[in-house]
């Protein structure tokens, strides 16, 4: 690294303390320029490992000089219990299905939406979704989501019968399908036998009960039961199994090796994942600058990089016209607006009531 370069990333805060100090003596920098670079944010944010590069929040650093300060947690509830506990950050990177226990727990604050510039580009099915307002109001700013769909061979499955759920169920793709070890099994059973997408998340034990003889049948169905991504890839690839429940990334990646799959948008509906950034109120960081990170994340040129690196889609629809083609494709996505109406997002179950999910999901595969 020359001279200029490492002003240059120290200016930007790419640089650790050690690098700085170590940099500052080979390149003769001194305290009076030292004393010239930005000083650190203020800003905290709560986030999920890797998500904390400035290609997520590119405008931001521009406007600002650096980044904010980060602190990653592992899961929600860790970075529940750390708000709790007196951390006082500013941001969080929650999800549709956990951000109630931060309201619950009263540690947000409403999202002024006419502050973010890019508001407006969000796709609509993003900007009412629960988790995204809650009690009328909106307590996340959405931004990346991916999916939990079927990934299925066009060249082994008969039209449309890859769109629907029910293929798991079919007697003629018996031995041929893969699930994951997920209780969601229990929620696609919900589907099929009529009760809503709401519904899905709070049955009751009379509903759960009805559910069982399609969850047996599913697991009886299946080839095998996989709990690693590598081994669905490796199956559909090899035509072992015809369809399996998947996420985006086994798309992009077979398609990128020329085999012939496609993602489904189930007539019964997607299962999404959507997380954002929410506003805490224990922070003492400058507002102003936490509306100017949200408003980074959620810009087009961030989502044009999440598609390209990650696989993951995003909430701002202009960021699908400026990503590479190939890779929308990859994602399995034509029309994001029209994709996403459909979705079927992720919603917090209860703890006794999941229990029991996962209770019923055990005795099935135990079978």
């Amino acid at each position: 690294m020359n001279r200029l370069k490492f002003i240059d990333r120290m200016a930007q805060g790419k640089l650790t303390r050690r690098q700085m100090i170590a940099g500052a003596g080979a390149f003769g920098v001194g305290l009076t320029v030292m004393s010239r670079m930005p000083k650190a944010d203020p800003l905290v944010c709560l986030e999920w490992a890797g998500y904390d590069t400035p290609d997520h929040f590119g405008s931001y650093v521009a406007k600002h000089g650096g980044p904010p300060s980060f602190s990653i947690f592992a899961n929600e509830t860790e970075a529940v219990q750390k708000v709790r506990a007196g951390f006082n950050a500013d941001i969080m990177h929650p999800c549709t299905y956990s951000v109630v226990r931060f309201t619950e727990a009263k540690l947000t604050k409403p999202i002024d939406t006419g502050r973010l510039s890019n508001w407006p580009d969000v796709i609509p099915a993003l900007q009412t979704a629960d988790g995204v307002v809650v009690d009328g109001e909106v307590v996340m700013a959405p931004a990346d989501w991916g999916n939990s769909s079927i990934a299925y061979r066009t060249d082994m499955v008969e039209e449309g019968e890859g769109e629907t759920w029910k293929i798991f169920f079919e007697d003629k793709y018996s031995g041929k399908v893969a699930f994951t070890d997920s209780e969601v099994a229990v929620e696609i059973a919900g589907l099929l036998l009529g009760y809503s997408p709401k519904k899905i998340w709070e049955m009751s034990d009379e509903e759960l009960a009805a559910t069982k003889p399609l969850v047996q049948k599913l697991v009886k169905n299946c080839r095998f039961i996989w709990s690693d991504p590598t081994e669905l890839n490796q199956a559909l690839a090899s035509g072992e199994v015809v369809a399996g429940y998947a996420w985006n990334e086994t798309v992009k990646t077979l398609g990128a090796e020329g085999v012939p799959v496609k993602y489904a948008v189930p007539k019964e509906g997607i299962f999404t994942w959507l997380c954002g950034m929410t506003l805490l109120n224990v922070g003492k960081g400058d507002e102003a600058a936490a509306y100017d990170f949200i408003d980074a994340w959620i810009s087009p040129e961030t989502g044009k990089y999440l598609i390209e690196t990650t696989g993951y889609g995003h909430s701002n629809r202009k960021a699908f016209e400026i990503a590479d083609p190939a890779q929308v494709k990859a994602l399995g996505v034509t029309d994001p607006v029209k994709h996403l109406a459909n979705g079927i997002f992720f919603q917090p179950v209860e703890a006794e009531r999941e229990a029991k999910y996962i209770k019923l999901w055990e005795e099935c595969k135990a079978l």
